[in-house]
């Protein structure tokens, strides 16, 4: 194996073992939750979520049919490009650092970020760190052992269980915290969301096309933005539980071609926990299933992205062969073929 693939090799092991745990330290864990960790809920949190949730659904059901197509087009679009800011920017480009992004680049990124509605960039950030090193432990603040409910929401709406707390106070945030540009956003953050995810996408189609303000703001405020929130949760939920497992058997993320398909190919996601620095989160070539990555190979051509971190296709075959399920795409393993075809 050449030196710079037993390097490779030596970071997937350190990745994988991560999500891996003993027997010992599993019966750890449980006896953590016994002792003084139960959680409270944060009926706050619960009772807003629950109404807004049950409010959005009743509102669906009594306005999309009076909503005019282009009302319904934008609200589509709109999500869409609040989604590319999660999966291109909070995840690849400032959890998992898997690319690099001009300036230009990056404030896209963060308009559109702020479009999805979600908690503060740092905090988002400083979560999913935590959740790919400590996957499925106590410190996951998702942790998809829990049951479905508590990895999709349930995590929300009630008090973080300590280990969460405490390992996520270790972790190395400084590049985050430290870059101006993100200081700049993060002081001013909730503004940005307030403007992006809701005042500007309502205001748009009640002053272009003359649409009724209710539908306006029930189509972006309501259930756009419940579309994201769920798509975006989608990967903390189905996509650990329900899917194969064709990169490494041994952990609980798997690859859920529904996840993949809404939340612009985030789905791929035990080859994602296995190779976190790939830029493309998944080893498929096709655009169908991962428009984030076709998105950004576009402003890779227009030199807006640079240093696209992605490992090799030897590599891939190993960790397959070594630790997968022996559910492998075939296409998957032609595509590689022809990729080192291609380079040859």
């Amino acid at each position: 194996m050449p030196p710079n693939q037993t390097m490779e090799m030596a970071m997937i092991q350190r990745t994988t073992f991560s999500n891996t745990k003993s027997s010992d330290s599993a019966d750890h864990d449980e006896n953590d939750m016994n002792i003084n960790t139960t959680p409270s809920i944060i009926w706050i949190n619960a009772i807003s979520i629950s109404l807004f949730h049950i409010i959005s659904v009743i509102s669906f059901f009594l306005t999309i049919y009076k909503m005019k197509f282009l009302t319904i087009l934008w609200m589509i679009m709109y999500g869409g490009f609040a989604g590319f800011g999660v999966t291109a920017g909070a995840h690849r480009l400032w959890s998992h650092r898997s690319y690099k992004a001009k300036l230009p680049l990056q404030i896209l990124l963060l308009i559109c970020y702020s479009a999805a509605g979600m908690n503060s960039l740092y905090d988002w950030v400083r979560d999913h760190r935590v959740h790919h090193k400590f996957s499925e432990t106590n410190a996951d603040p998702h942790n998809s052992k829990r049951g479905f409910f508590f990895a999709h929401v349930g995590w929300l709406m009630q008090t973080k269980h300590p280990d969460v707390i405490r390992k996520g106070k270790n972790l190395n945030m400084r590049d985050i915290a430290e870059n101006p540009l993100l200081q700049f956003y993060n002081k001013y953050f909730l503004l940005f969301k307030i403007i992006f995810c809701f005042i500007i996408p309502t205001a748009i189609p009640i002053y272009v096309w003359q649409e009724e303000w209710e539908y306006a703001f029930i189509s972006q405020c309501l259930l756009r933005y419940m579309g994201v929130l769920n798509v975006t949760w989608s990967v903390n939920s189905f996509a650990h539980i329900w899917g194969t497992r064709p990169y490494d058997k041994r952990i609980r993320p798997v690859e859920n071609l529904g996840v993949a398909i809404f939340a612009l190919g985030e789905g791929w996601h035990n080859y994602h926990h296995v190779f976190p620095w790939d830029y493309k989160a998944a080893e498929l070539g096709n655009y169908k299933v991962n428009l984030t990555t076709m998105w950004l190979d576009l402003f890779v051509k227009l030199g807006l992205v640079y240093d696209a971190k992605q490992p090799s296709a030897e590599l891939i075959k190993t960790v397959i062969e070594k630790y997968g399920d022996c559910s492998n795409y075939h296409h998957i393993s032609e595509f590689h073929s022809e990729l080192a075809q291609m380079k040859e």
